[in-house]
């Protein structure tokens, strides 16, 4: 035990100094507007260069990454199956779909699932 809190306390402190050391030594930039402004030919620029977020794109793709957690919470109580209690099993597995299917319907009542608008 007392190797491992020795070796921890010495990883944390190598890492600080190295991150210490890189601070020092790196190139020091200063933000100038006329740099940091994009370049055409002398003229301002006719339309901005960036495409246009969707947002609704990011929500669902926020819903998939609720859906992924989901499925790995859901696959350790698959193994544990058969080494529980049967009825403590039952009734965390049940309390656990209630709380999903619960989700899934708040999501429905927000029109979130539609993929177009």
């Amino acid at each position: 035990m007392i190797i491992i809190m020795n070796l921890s306390i010495i990883l944390i402190i190598l890492s600080n100094m190295m991150m210490f050391l890189s601070l020092i030594l790196s190139k020091k930039s200063f933000i100038d507007r006329e740099k940091a402004s994009p370049f055409e030919c002398g003229f301002d620029p006719k339309s901005s260069a960036r495409i246009p977020f969707s947002l609704h794109f990011f929500l669902i793709t926020i819903i998939f990454l609720i859906f992924d957690i989901e499925i790995a919470l859901i696959f350790p109580m698959i193994s544990t199956f058969l080494m529980v209690n049967m009825i403590i099993w039952t009734k965390i597995s049940y309390f656990f779909m209630i709380i999903l299917i619960l989700g899934l319907y708040h999501e429905w009542n927000q029109n979130m699932l539609k993929w177009t608008n």
